[in-house]
């Protein structure tokens, strides 16, 4: 029975699992969950990844899955990041070599983009299963996407943003973030309420619950925030023809308000596109993860097993040759 040790990494916690290849899933006892000071310095970063990591009854030159946000060199396992508010003691640190020092000999580490992770798990356990095309997006305190062919995670061509990532579109010319985030969320719902700011704010699922209590500034804040969500992603979805969109994260957890607005603006934004576009999006699935915990832990697994492909898969290439729909592109308003 092979079973992979896994990492997923937040920019709060970090989660350590044995995964059964047999069945796909994680092994329940070998679950750890543990804090992760994102803001310290380096090596406290690092140590609180292994506290975990070493949790696990994982043998020597085991090959160890680790999920962990970008901006992040995955194929050399440097982090990347800069001015995002975390990990930012990791720029510029080969976080591979300093695991391989902390980990009991692994054999080799190999390192994805969480939302990958995710889609992944989805995919192989999950909703996404038996689809041939998928898009899977994350949303917590930014928005992740990713866009699956085969299993394949796609992230160059016509037919997605740039790497595949959904924070890359701009909508009514502004970055997706800056009008569907948690900040972004809190930042409307101060402004409607007179709030002096997102500090003054209640979380998204504060605003959701006053939302279904029948505040009409939480409403229309989470039907305004999800709406133009759909609008930003319909042209993407058109070019990329997926079979289902996956939605995770902590704000999923409101998909009884999230889910109509964001179905409203992919529809709105399927019919400014043309007609096949409409066909497209409208003949799309969508729906909330299956797996919504464990789907990045049973993705990092897979990816460790070589099942993952560096090259485009080959119906990508024809569907690259297709326009873009731009990633400066102003998504029709409802």
């Amino acid at each position: 029975m092979t079973r992979v040790p896994v990492l997923e990494i937040g920019g709060t916690h970090v989660t350590a699992a044995l995964v059964d290849m047999t069945t796909g899933l994680p092994v329940t006892d070998s679950l750890v969950r543990r804090p992760v000071p994102a803001d310290a310095g380096a090596a406290e970063i690092l140590d609180s990844f292994a506290e975990a990591a070493l949790h696990l009854a994982a043998p020597a030159e085991a090959h160890w899955g680790i999920a962990i946000p970008g901006p992040f060199d995955y194929a050399a396992g440097i982090g990347k990041f800069r001015g995002i508010g975390k990990f930012e003691a990791l720029h510029g640190i080969d976080v591979g070599a300093e695991l391989r020092d902390r980990l009991p000999h692994p054999r080799a580490i190999s390192f994805l983009n969480d939302a990958d992770a995710f889609a992944l798990g989805e995919h192989h356990s999950g909703a996404a299963a038996r689809r041939r095309r998928s898009v899977c997006v994350t949303l917590g305190t930014g928005v992740g996407s990713s866009f699956l062919c085969d299993g394949h995670p796609v992230t160059k061509g016509a037919t997605v943003p740039p790497g595949g990532r959904a924070h890359c579109i701009t909508v009514d010319g502004l970055p997706l973030e800056e009008v569907v985030s948690r900040w972004a969320i809190r930042t409307r719902y101060a402004r409607a309420a007179g709030l002096d700011g997102p500090a003054e704010s209640p979380d998204v699922s504060a605003i959701a619950a006053l939302a279904r209590r029948g505040d009409r500034q939480a409403a229309e804040t989470i039907s305004g925030c999800f709406t133009t969500l759909g609008r930003a992603l319909a042209p993407w979805c058109a070019a990329f023809r997926p079979d289902v969109m996956v939605i995770g994260g902590s704000m999923a957890r409101s998909w009884d308000l999230i889910g109509p607005a964001l179905r409203a603006g992919l529809t709105t934004g399927a019919e400014a596109a043309g007609p096949e576009a409409d066909r497209t999006v409208a003949a799309m699935d969508l729906c909330t993860a299956r797996r919504p915990d464990d789907a990045p832990l049973i993705g990092a697994a897979h990816w460790t097993l070589g099942l993952r492909t560096e090259d485009e898969p080959p119906e990508e290439a024809a569907l690259a040759a297709a326009p873009a729909p731009g990633l400066a592109h102003r998504a029709a308003r409802p």
